[in-house]
């Protein structure tokens, strides 16, 4: 009997045991993971509000409800510069944010985040960091800065900028003395080049900047995005299509929460950011096209003018950021292995002999 009493309690003990863990397992396993990132993207901006539309309730879906993502707009949470440290240290789990921000880190990611006047479309960029070893080089940066920190998911531009004038720009020599909005780095050397005198304002101050005469032009961000935030109501001669630039926005995760996720998060995660890229590109595209089509039809923003440069006018302003660009690589060891690959890249694309 005594026996009997004691296997009993035992059998009960292990049961009770194996609960526990199977408890303890589906509790963990069905746990949700919040990835709070911050973008580069301004509060009201079209791009921002697509996502957050369209885009993050997806994730949750293609989880299970495992993984949530709350995307927030630049500043929200920390300064504009300061995502990397942020995401390394867990006050952020990730962020989107421009790449170009942190040029002052090292050169390289001046040439990652925008090589100006480079790539005709977004489409090519973001090619370049999907297949051409981009990502891998942004990957040795934030390894170099922040080891075993952060995690590259992916990084592209997802609109060719329009640039936003309160004066007319026509044509490369227009641009000399003029005040302009440039990130740091690699597009700020090149505006210099052209005799123009480039400053750096986070994206969230620069309807102010343009308002005030801080700064008569800016490299801003899509039309579609410039036009929601108001820019082109007070600066009225907008560049389209861009001359320039194509801002890059790193995908990067906290590299604790990327190995939390396990291989089935990473994956929806890494499926879910090259969707939803690709979607808002197309969607900004669509949407710059309606409201140019708008504004030079007379029924849109009341007195633009928008100004297309001649391709002549481009070659020229490629010519002295190719310059720029091998100048600036000369700068770091990664910048060098990123200005390569870059231009290994163009030529496979037929953009450079």
């Amino acid at each position: 009997m005594y026996r009997f009493i004691v296997g009993a309690i035992i059998a009960v003990a292990i049961s009770i045991l194996g609960m526990a863990i199977v408890i303890s397992y589906v509790g963990k396993a069905n746990a949700q993971t919040v990835i709070k990132i911050q973008t580069a993207n301004a509060a009201g901006s079209f791009s921002l509000n697509y996502l957050n539309e369209n885009w993050v309730p997806k994730l949750e879906a293609m989880t299970y409800g495992k993984i949530k993502i709350d995307i927030r707009p630049s500043k929200s949470v920390v300064p504009h510069r300061e995502t990397p440290q942020a995401v390394a240290a867990g006050i952020l789990q990730g962020d989107l944010n421009a790449v170009a921000y942190f040029a002052g880190r090292d050169p390289v990611f001046g040439i990652m985040g925008d090589l100006i006047a480079g790539y005709d479309t977004p489409y090519q960029k973001q090619m370049f960091f999907r297949f051409g070893g981009g990502t891998a080089i942004l990957q040795k940066a934030w390894d170099k800065h922040f080891p075993g920190k952060i995690h590259v998911v992916g990084a592209g531009p997802f609109a060719k900028e329009a640039f936003v004038s309160t004066v007319p720009i026509r044509k490369v020599a227009d641009l000399k003395g003029l005040k302009l909005r440039s990130p740091e780095g690699m597009a700020a050397e090149v505006f210099r080049r052209t005799g123009s005198a480039p400053t750096s304002i986070p994206f969230p101050e620069l309807y102010t900047a343009l308002e005030k005469k801080v700064v008569d032009a800016a490299d801003a961000s899509s039309y579609t995005n410039n036009a929601s935030l108001g820019f082109n109501k007070i600066a009225k001669y907008p560049l389209y299509p861009g001359i320039h630039s194509m801002a890059v926005l790193q995908f990067v995760i906290n590299k604790d929460v990327w190995d939390k996720i396990g291989p089935q998060g990473q994956a929806a995660l890494e499926t879910w950011y090259f969707a939803a890229w690709t979607d808002v590109t197309r969607a900004t595209d669509l949407q710059d096209r309606k409201l140019v089509a708008a504004d030079k039809a007379g029924t849109g923003t009341p007195g633009v003018e928008i100004i297309d440069w001649p391709q002549a006018e481009r070659d020229k302003l490629r010519e002295i950021a190719a310059g720029a660009w091998k100048d600036v690589s000369k700068q770091s060891e990664l910048a060098k292995e990123a200005y390569e690959a870059h231009i290994k890249f163009m030529k496979t694309l037929g953009l450079l002999k």
